[in-house]
């Protein structure tokens, strides 16, 4: 007897539903993406139980005809595409027809809808792919489907379901990017009979992501446009202080579709390259408009994957727009003051007064402070609530310097830190963060003009590399090259080094090289290029910049701050961290409890 047999539709239904309907989410974002494609103004969202009870989504639309009914939930029945030309310029958001008869083959579901050019509407109950007859309703132009006990008939399933409140953040996800995609649509979304978000038509992408996303997501995001032959380019970039520990505030929408693209997600990651910790993800809505016979949507049963004609011109075009942006704008960080100290209390009454003692003290050195540089006078007598001031606390005096027209005042604390008064507050600098932004700088243009000029070393330096070291030091030769460094042999696991680079000059020759050469071991053989020569110039900036603990003259810091002034992207180092940190006086008011000076 055979042993093979061919299923019949109904399994097929289901087992095709696995590919399409992963949970309640997957029906949320197929029914509003039909919505859409109906031609809805407005659409409305209502779920029980994270979706896993009931799952109604209704909407405005064209609706759908009394005899298209039963058809509509037929496999790969559609009315969006009719030829194969149409799969090459595809621009609604569903097309396969799969979607309605997959979520129909997992659950029990009602669609009532209704024609424009119809006096009544049409129902239909479907069980698990048992269709019943469509009979006369009552009902609104547009079309509302009800779809309940999501995978009943599969345990299996169902049993992979999560809690009513994961499942429900799924559905808010998927709801959220429609929202963020179709801001001249209303829409609502209720849970359990409550209304989670409802979003009046109209408003713009930043205004819909102030509704949908935490302040410090939405607030202060740098807007970018630009349109370069067949693709525009919008995009709403957090500021490098708002990057986040994942990737989950990082939108990417194709003509309105929402999709995950890697080439793109690694141009955010470059575009922040510097401004950002290397572990940090910066938070980006990008919105691109492409011709569509330029990619291919046909790729995933979800259509969240593309398939570009051209992907590096689209990631080279999306790099270019966000990191020109992100360079040409002045991006500060701002300080957080931490609980203020009034905040303590104890059940020991002498220490109680003493706290109070030492709070009043630091209120009136916080204002001995402001007020003396409000005045435009340094800072020049031991401050109130250090009784002991620390012998590296050194309040310097910086001269008129290029860019100033009267004196400030500048404090070097611990050898580590330069604090300046500003207009409303105060700013602290790394020393050693900003120092090293600015050789960083000063490498990069360098290897840009050409190879860095380097000199002759009186007496070559000697290293022991091993094979896979000096396999990457031949394979980096063009890079190498580009350093100044010039070497060769001196044995068989030995390379001589003959010049190093006038501007590393100070460091130590043989740390820098094994430095670069631990950088070429940790990327690889198919490493970029450029790529490899900015982290290399990054370590070498590292190197030699000013240190954490070492004091500094007032020229010093003097010639730091000027430096500073015309640098490209003075408020992060290479690695991302912040230079410097603005405090405001209304902060620091806010903390010590007062309403003013």
């Amino acid at each position: 007897m055979g042993k093979i047999a061919v299923l019949d539709d109904n399994l097929v239904n289901m087992i095709a539903a696995g590919e399409v309907i992963e949970r309640p989410a997957s029906v949320v974002k197929e029914l509003m993406e039909n919505s859409i494609d109906a031609g809805a103004r407005r659409i409305v969202v209502q779920v029980e139980q994270g979706g896993r009870d009931l799952i109604r989504v209704s909407d405005d639309g064209c609706g759908i005809a009394f005899e298209d009914l039963p058809l509509a939930f037929e496999p790969h029945a559609t009315s969006k595409i009719r030829t194969s030309e149409d799969l090459l310029r595809i621009a609604t958001m569903g097309f396969r027809g799969e979607a309605l008869a997959s979520i129909a083959a997992v659950s029990r579901l009602v669609m009532v809808s209704r024609p424009a050019d119809s006096i009544q509407a049409g129902r239909i109950e479907i069980d698990c792919g048992q269709k019943s007859l469509p009979v006369p309703a009552a009902g609104p132009v547009g079309t509302a489907v009800e779809v309940r006990q999501l995978f009943y008939k599969l345990p299996a399933r169902r049993k992979f379901l999560r809690s009513a409140n994961t499942e429900m953040t799924h559905v808010v996800e998927q709801f959220t990017r429609i929202a963020l995609a179709y801001p001249e649509l209303e829409l609502v979304l209720e849970h359990g009979g409550r209304t989670v978000y409802s979003l009046r038509a109209g408003r713009s992408p930043a205004e819909r992501i102030g509704v949908l996303f935490p302040s410090a997501v939405a607030e202060d995001l740098l807007e970018v446009r630009r349109q370069e032959k067949a693709i525009a380019v919008q995009a709403l970039l957090g500021r490098p202080d708002r990057a986040r520990t994942s990737s989950s505030y990082q939108y990417i929408f194709l003509n309105r579709r929402y999709i995950r693209d890697k080439f793109i997600l690694h141009a955010f990651k470059e575009a922040y390259r510097g401004l950002i910790e290397p572990q940090k993800h910066p938070v980006v809505f990008l919105f691109l408009q492409m011709p569509p016979e330029l990619f291919d949507v046909n790729v995933h049963p979800t259509k969240t994957e593309v398939r570009f004609e051209n992907a590096n011109w689209v990631y080279s075009q999306v790099l270019s727009a966000l990191r020109d942006k992100l360079l040409s704008t002045e991006l500060p960080t701002a300080g957080t003051v931490p609980a203020s100290a009034a905040s303590f209390h104890t059940d020991d009454p002498l220490e109680e007064l003493l706290q109070k003692d030492r709070e009043g003290r630091i209120r009136q050195a916080m204002n001995d402070f402001f007020q003396s540089h409000s005045a435009g006078t340094a800072v020049q007598k031991k401050l109130p609530f250090s009784p002991v001031p620390p012998a590296d606390w050194k309040p310097t005096e910086v001269g008129e310097s290029k860019n100033e027209s009267v004196p400030f005042a500048c404090l070097q604390i611990h050898n580590s830190y330069l604090v300046l008064p500003t207009a409303d507050g105060f700013e602290v600098i790394d020393q050693h963060a900003l120092h090293e932004r600015i050789l960083y700088e000063r490498l990069c243009a360098a290897a840009e003009a050409g190879p860095l000029a380097s000199q002759r070393l009186l007496v070559p330096v000697i290293l022991d590399v091993s094979d896979a070291q000096l396999d990457a030091l031949r394979r980096a030769a063009s890079l190498v090259g580009k350093l100044g460094i010039e070497w060769d042999l001196f044995g068989p696991r030995s390379i001589a080094v003959h010049s190093f680079p006038v501007l590393l000059e100070g460091l130590s020759v043989e740390e820098y090289i094994q430095d670069m050469l631990d950088a070429f071991l940790d990327k690889g053989s198919d490493v970029d290029e450029e790529q490899l020569l900015a982290e290399v110039l990054e370590r070498a900036a590292c190197r030699a910049a000013v240190k954490a603990g070492q004091p500094l003259t007032a020229a010093e810091i003097e010639q730091l701050l000027a430096d500073r002034k015309l640098a490209e992207t003075p408020g992060r180092c290479p690695h991302g961290r912040p230079t410097s940190l603005v405090f405001t006086l209304k902060e620091l008011e806010k903390q010590f409890k007062r309403t003013g000076f």
